[in-house]
């Protein structure tokens, strides 16, 4: 097949992302786009093997699967078809059944009309740039690709997410009443995350739980200021915990039982105070809270710095032998799955710890330290944003305040920090300000923004 040039060429390098392979649909995700997709994957997996293939709800979702599983049985490998899963019943199965690697149809967060696909190897090893998705682009863009015999195709939709279902019941339980509140927004969760908390002892109450790959009732990115919905049915029914997901499943966003909204941080650091044993590390990235460290280092336990995104996670919690792991927008992981990225089994592990502990999810949390915070994002085209960060880290160079550099540039001084770093994902600067107080945390977000603007 022939290399791509001109307004292809062009778009592969705007859809090959840090982690995956994401654009708007049609416009930059199309049938071509997919098919192509698979002949690369197919050829960097090798003829023979056996891969795992699931969807997301989006309207584009279909089609593409369609156009990849083609792509991928030219090149002679196997696909197992799973149909329309959360991305971490694909992780979970490519995990559980040994398979060669997988793809994930899906744009997690974005909005509707975006689209993509979530690569992993053998053992759920994630594709990312500078993790063999340099590779897959290369092949992509050259059309070097191994065609061969007609691999096989095979559908296994039940029994994955039956499969799925067995290894989050043998991983917890839920002891005593538990009253929880979910809002899958019209995701990959809805009509399947309801049932299965029912299974493990909750009782539950649900809404926009009708799967509609349009999502009518709100953004597939779970935030504070979209899921209001979601916390006003916790206190109007009184129910002790609420969780939302995003559009995927393999991200999550808590409410406690007073309707205060919970970032992924807190939550690691609740579940490292309930659950960590002495000397059991926890991997987080470097926007999360201090109060992952305090819990942490309290329970006798080590904290590991990592860089954002899952697939630096992910790599992290593997190397290190981590028995969790957190990023502040809801990405929870956890070693007994593999160390995958699992919205549903961060829920239900938490539930399964709050329904053992005979206090309210507000009471638990009186026991971790919380800090003042601000996060500000800042435009910038993606050659100067990285130009930014460059100038902010040469200004600490020799400071006498602590710099880490492994994603940006994280200044850590008297009663705070602040981290500057450019977005993976979008044309944009972000700068996060933690501090011990509200004066402490003003004056660090004007040396922040100060730093930047140079």
């Amino acid at each position: 097949m022939e290399a791509l040039d001109g307004d292809r060429l062009d778009t592969a390098r705007r859809i090959f992302r840090a982690y995956d392979i994401r654009g708007i649909s049609p416009d930059d995700i199309d049938e071509f786009v997919a098919f192509r997709v698979g002949l690369a994957f197919g050829t960097a997996i090798g003829k023979g093997r056996r891969v795992i293939v699931g969807r997301d709800v989006r309207v584009s979702s279909p089609r593409l699967a369609r156009e990849l599983i083609k792509g991928i049985l030219k090149t002679g490998v196997d696909v197992v078809d799973i149909g329309v899963v959360p991305t971490p019943v694909l992780y979970y199965t490519v995990f559980n059944w040994k398979a060669d690697g997988g793809i994930a149809v899906s744009a997690s967060h974005n909005p509707p009309e975006w689209n993509g696909f979530k690569i992993v190897g053998r053992g759920g090893a994630v594709f990312a740039k500078g993790m063999g998705l340099d590779s897959i682009q290369k092949l992509y863009e050259s059309g070097k690709f191994a065609v061969a015999s007609e691999g096989k195709r095979e559908d296994a939709s039940e029994k994955a997410i039956e499969d799925y279902k067995e290894g989050i019941s043998e991983r917890v339980s839920i002891s005593g009443k538990l009253m929880v509140g979910i809002d899958p927004g019209n995701g990959a969760y809805a009509e399947l995350a309801s049932g299965m908390l029912k299974a493990l002892g909750a009782e539950v109450v649900s809404i926009n739980d009708v799967r509609d790959g349009r999502f009518p009732s709100r953004s597939p990115e779970p935030k504070a200021s979209n899921i209001e919905e979601l916390r006003k049915l916790v206190l109007r029914d009184h129910l002790d915990v609420g969780v939302a997901f995003d559009g995927d499943g393999d991200r999550a966003l808590f409410v406690d039982d007073k309707g205060e909204v919970l970032e992924g941080d807190i939550i690691i650091a609740l579940l490292a105070m309930m659950t960590l044993k002495k000397g059991e590390k926890v991997v987080y990235e470097v926007s999360c809270s201090k109060s992952i460290e305090d819990v942490v280092k309290e329970r006798g336990g080590i904290p590991v710095l990592s860089r954002v995104g899952h697939s630096y996670i992910f790599q992290k919690m593997a190397s290190e032998g981590a028995r969790m792991g957190g990023e502040i927008s809801g990405h929870l992981y956890f070693s007994e799955m593999g160390n995958f990225d699992d919205g549903f089994y961060a829920a239900a592990k938490l539930m399964g710890a709050l329904s053992s502990s005979g206090k309210s999810l507000s009471a638990l949390l009186s026991g971790i330290p919380r800090y003042g915070r601000d996060v500000i994002e800042i435009e910038s085209s993606d050659r100067a944003k990285f130009e930014v960060v460059e100038r902010v880290k040469e200004k600490y160079n020799g400071s006498a305040a602590k710099v880490i550099d492994i994603d940006g540039v994280k200044v850590i001084s008297s009663g705070g920090w602040f981290l500057v770093r450019a977005s993976n994902t979008s044309p944009k600067i972000k700068i996060v300000v933690e501090a011990e107080s509200k004066d402490r945390l003003e004056a660090l977000r004007k040396e922040a923004l100060d730093a930047v603007h140079g």
